[in-house]
């Protein structure tokens, strides 16, 4: 049987949710700053009518963990929190930057993306990928910089594809590499979760929602744990 799989981010200026079905991906995706928490809900109702399914049926939960903003990304977790307490299904954490860069791999066929989110204060939320069997796969560590450090690192000499808000917040990064910037995937999109989530299903990599928790890459960030939670 094929996996089905609820996923939802919030993690940005867009809320998108999308429900992988029947090796199929329905979604709907809107550029909402401010209005996730009205958002997001309808648009799981929305799709789990569509497919005729209700949250009991899934096999699990994903949710874009972040990083983000703080508010987005706490968020996305709560609801992902509610849902899957509600329904007792486990959860699957998906990178947002990972997300981003597996748009591109799905809709470019990009071999190697930078992916980019302005973390504001002077900050960019960063990750490199590579193309590995067509999904996105972190090269090193995702980490939050200040974009003078970026420019002055050393990079492959790959040909990258660069997806995300940090590139228009700080245009000197541009400079930094073989760059192409993909201005269509500024933010994460939950039906470009849809491999990653499915991948983790597979390889087995949901979890208990107590043992699930957002990525602020951000030490000073707290969030309401789950009791039980350490």
């Amino acid at each position: 049987m094929s996996e089905k799989i609820l996923i939802i981010d919030t993690s940005t200026e867009a809320c998108s949710v999308a429900l992988l079905h029947n090796d199929n991906v329905i979604s709907s995706f809107d550029v909402t700053p401010r209005s996730h928490t009205k958002m997001v809900l309808p648009m799981v109702d929305t799709l789990l009518k569509q497919a005729q399914l209700k949250v009991n049926d899934l096999d699990a939960i994903a949710w874009g963990r972040g990083p983000g903003s703080f508010t987005g990304v706490r968020i996305g977790t709560g609801i992902m929190q509610g849902l899957a307490l509600g329904a007792e299904k486990p959860v699957i954490a998906l990178s947002t930057l990972a997300t981003m860069a597996q748009e591109a791999i799905d809709k470019h066929q990009a071999e190697y993306v930078m992916a980019g989110i302005d973390a504001r204060m002077g900050e960019v939320y960063w990750g490199i990928y590579r193309n590995e069997n067509g999904l996105a796969t972190l090269v090193g560590e995702e980490q939050v910089l200040n974009p003078e450090v970026l420019t002055q690192l050393t990079y492959p000499e790959h040909s990258f594809v660069a997806v995300g808000t940090a590139w228009q917040a700080y245009p000197e990064l541009v400079k930094m590499a073989k760059i192409t910037v993909l201005e269509s995937v500024l933010y994460p999109n939950a039906e470009a979760m849809a491999p990653l989530a499915k991948q983790a299903w597979k390889s087995h990599q949901a979890v208990d929602v107590e043992e699930a928790a957002p990525v602020y890459l951000r030490d000073t960030v707290t969030w309401k744990k789950l009791p039980g939670r350490e």
